[in-house]
C-alpha cells in the first residue's frame, strides 16, 4: 500500500468507477479501512452476506485495483486475506488528461535507511531472513546491513529519515504532506496493554503523537516470516499523519496546530522525518516500526506530497 491517494479519470478508469458503483463494495472498503486485513469469511460474517456474495464483490474490487489479496495457511487449507489500498479516492472531471502523478508524489522509504538515530535497549533490527547483528546493542544501528531491515525496535530514542522535497524540484506548492507507517509499542516479549506515546518531528519540530495501545503478539503478522518467534512483536497499527494548512492530523483526528508553513516544509531541499519516543512522554512504552515483509501491511515508511 504505497499509494494512499487514487485519482480516477472517469473515462480512462471506467472499471474503477463501476466497482465503486455498489453500496456493498463501498461498505467492504470501509470495513477493510477501519479494521485492517480480513479474510473472506470475516467480511461475510461482519456484513451479514453469503460467503459467495462477499467473494464476488471482493473479486470486483481486486480486478479494479482497489484492494490487494494474498493467500495464507489456515487451520484447514488456505484462506484469502484482503487489504484496502487507498485512504482517499478522488474522481476528477476537470483533469484534462492530467495524470495522477502530477497531483501527488509518493516515496516509499525502507525503514533501514535512517540517516540519524539515538536508541535505547532493548533494541534491534532484523531483515525478513534473520536478526541483524546482536540484540540490544545500539551500535548495530550503524551496521551497513541495516539497509535490509524489515523490523526495528527500541525503548527510548528515535530514528530519522531524509525524504526528497519534490516541491523544490518542481516549483509547485505543497497542499499537504502525509506520512504512513505500521507501528506498535515495544516491551520484552509482548503485551497488548502497553501504551506508548509515539511522536513525529518534521524538520526538527514536533508535530503531535499517537498513543499505541500495546505490543501485539497474539497471532503471527500477516507478512511476518515463519522463522520469527511468536514471542516477538508480530504486527502493529497502520497510522497516517497528515500535515496541511490547517494543522496536523492522525487518521483524520487533529493532534497539533503545526501546519506546513510552521514546519517549514517548503523551505528545505529535504524533508527530515523523525519518529520515536519523546523524553517527556507520559507513556514512554517504546516503539516497533514494521517494514516490507513484516506485520500486517506490506509497506515501508511512506511519504506522499499533495500539490
Amino acid at each position: 500500500m504505497e499509494t494512499k491517494l487514487l485519482t480516477v479519470d472517469p473515462i480512462k478508469d471506467v472499471e474503477v468507477v463501476q466497482a465503486l458503483g455498489s453500496a456493498t463494495r463501498i461498505e467492504i472498503l470501509n470495513l477493510l479501512r477501519q479494521l485492517g486485513p480480513l479474510n473472506v469469511n470475516d467480511i461475510a460474517g461482519r456484513m451479514g452476506l453469503p460467503q459467495s456474495t462477499a467473494a464476488t464483490n471482493l473479486k470486483a474490487l481486486e480486478l479494479a485495483g482497489l484492494i490487494q489479496t494474498h493467500t495464507m495457511k489456515a487451520t484447514k487449507g488456505n484462506q484469502k486475506i484482503c487489504s484496502s489500498i487507498y485512504d482517499e479516492i478522488l474522481i476528477r472531471f476537470d483533469s484534462g488528461g492530467t495524470k495522477a502523478s502530477e497531483d501527488v508524489v509518493t516515496v516509499s522509504m525502507p525503514i533501514g535507511l535512517f540517516t540519524e538515530f539515538e536508541v535505547g535497549a532493548p533494541c534491534g533490527l532484523c531483515s525478513v531472513n534473520n536478526v541483524i547483528g546482536m540484540l540490544d546493542v545500539q551500535e548495530v544501528f550503524l551496521d551497513p546491513q541495516r539497509m535490509q531491515a524489515a523490523l526495528l525496535w527500541f525503548t527510548r530514542g528515535y530514528v530519522e529519515y531524509k525524504f526528497p522535497n519534490n516541491a523544490k524540484v518542481s516549483g509547485r506548492r505543497i497542499r499537504k504532506v502525509e506520512f504512513s507507517a505500521e507501528l506498535s509499542s515495544e516491551t520484552p516479549a509482548t503485551n497488548a496493554n502497553w501504551p506508548s506515546d509515539i511522536s513525529i518531528w518534521i524538520n526538527g519540530i514536533k508535530a503531535g503523537h499517537w498513543t499505541s495501545p500495546g505490543d501485539y503478539g497474539d497471532r503471527r503478522g500477516l507478512y511476518s516470516p515463519a522463522w520469527w518467534k511468536l514471542s516477538g512483536s508480530q504486527y502493529g497499527k497502520l497510522k497516517t499523519w497528515t500535515i496541511d494548512d490547517t494543522g496536523t492530523w492522525i487518521d483524520g483526528a487533529m493532534v497539533s496546530t503545526q501546519t506546513i508553513s510552521s514546519l517549514g516544509i517548503a523551505d528545505h531541499h529535504s524533508i527530515r522525518f523523525r519518529i520515536g519516543i519523546d523524553d517527556k512522554a507520559d507513556n514512554p512504552g517504546g516503539m516497533n516500526l514494521f517494514g516490507k515483509g513484516f506485520g500486517d501491511f506490506d509497506q515501508d515508511l511512506v511519504m506522499s506530497l499533495f500539490f
